[in-house]
């Protein structure tokens, strides 16, 4: 493989700045033959019509998108990234957070139904994640909340989040009962 690809590979994968001297020990290179390096880089990137194009920042050297391509660029990033949390997703989420760490089972112990989706897609949405494993038969995943479940909530600690009062856990187990009631069956709610 061509050292300009090397180059390239190594400037891709960082997405940021990356001084002359980091890249020279990293390359087992002197700093000098780097510079060399990134000017044949920079005309290949410019000869060969792509997107992107090598930047010299002071010592340091950074892979950019080419100006061409801002307009699509920002469309694209104007998106709204926040995911959208159902309530399904919610419950889920809240059952993770109060009782962390939990294993799925007793997630769906506690919901009633398969919490499958629910929890790939707050692993996906990087709210939670594995924490460890419980020390039982066949070793269950224990989940937990991530950094961004706190950033995203406004908290410190997953001891920062509301409790709730005991008039307020009267109030929901009466309206789960008037609901079972309706439908003939009985629910019991999690204490």
């Amino acid at each position: 493989m061509k050292a300009e690809s090397v180059l390239e590979g190594i400037l891709f994968a960082l997405g940021e700045s990356a001084d002359r001297a980091t890249l020279s020990e990293a390359m087992e290179c002197t700093p000098e033959e780097i510079d060399r390096l990134a000017d044949s880089l920079a005309r290949e990137l410019e000869e060969g019509g792509r997107g992107l194009m090598l930047r010299r920042l002071g010592d340091s050297y950074q892979l950019c998108t080419v100006p061409a391509c801002y307009d699509p660029l920002i469309r694209i990033c104007a998106r709204p990234k926040k995911p959208e949390l159902t309530n399904v997703v919610m419950e889920t989420l809240a059952i993770i957070a109060y009782k962390q760490p939990v294993t799925k089972q007793e997630i769906e112990r506690i919901r009633g139904v398969s919490s499958d989706h629910a929890v790939n897609r707050l692993i996906e949405y990087g709210l939670v994640c594995e924490v460890g494993r419980l020390n039982a038969p066949g070793r269950p995943i224990l989940l937990g909340t991530t950094e961004e479940f706190l950033k995203r909530f406004r908290v410190s600690s997953p001891d920062d989040l509301p409790t709730v009062t005991p008039e307020r856990l009267a109030a929901i187990e009466e309206e789960a009962e008037a609901e079972a009631d309706g439908r003939g069956e009985e629910v019991s709610v999690p204490v």
